[in-house]
């Protein structure tokens, strides 16, 4: 067990370090200071150190990678959890890494990159691959919608799986269309509406189960 364990961990967490690499190669050409957040209509907004951004962000999303297991380890209801989630719980971090510091380290070497298309389609393609799954997801204290009415009764849990499973395909792929209209419309309003949408992805998955609860199931 433990050695399964250390195989589906060690892998993840040397991707979410492979970012230094670049960055040790690259070091000397980078600047001072590399761009660590943009608005949502792509413009630098905030800015890091050369030394956090190459080094410090990817221990901080390999430190958290490393801790994932442990955390999912303490649901009472583990054996419950899809192995499909829990694989992509585990690799999320590792791919934003991998992703995103490797972003930040070419815009500081001078290339242009579309960083809220970027962000919008890994979010967007998370979203929906966790929609896939979210029906096929059994009760647990980790992983769902985790309310007292979906979690005393497996029909409301099932129920509410199938409904937020097509709520979050639909999001993800929204999501995906709102990266590329960042070009076209202006970006308060783009991000006003992506996230009430992010915000009904929850709420009414849990309105829902509220109703089947209601009416007794």
């Amino acid at each position: 067990m433990m050695k399964k364990l250390n195989k589906q961990v060690l892998l993840p967490t040397v991707v979410a370090l492979l970012p230094i690499l670049m960055g040790v190669i690259f070091y000397d050409k980078l600047p001072a200071e590399l761009p660590t957040h943009w608005n949502f209509s792509g413009t630098i907004d905030g800015y890091s150190s050369k030394a956090f951004t190459v080094f410090g962000l990817p221990l901080m999303m390999a430190a958290i990678t490393l801790l994932v297991p442990f955390f999912l380890a303490l649901d009472p209801k583990k054996a419950n959890m899809s192995s499909a989630l829990k694989l992509l719980v585990q690799w999320i971090c590792p791919v934003m890494s991998l992703v995103l510091s490797t972003s930040t380290m070419l815009i500081g070497l001078g290339y242009s990159l579309p960083i809220p298309l970027i962000v919008c389609i890994l979010v967007g393609v998370m979203f929906m691959i966790i929609g896939n799954y979210l029906p096929k997801t059994k009760q647990s204290y980790t992983m769902g919608i985790r309310l007292p009415w979906t979690l005393n009764s497996e029909e409301n849990w099932n129920r509410t799986h199938r409904l937020a499973g097509k709520l979050w395909m639909l999001g993800g792929f929204l999501m995906i269309v709102c990266g590329v209209l960042t070009q076209y419309i202006q970006s308060n309003l783009l991000l006003t509406l992506i996230f009430i949408g992010i915000m009904g992805l929850t709420l009414i998955p849990s309105l829902y189960s509220l109703w089947l609860y209601k009416k007794g199931i």
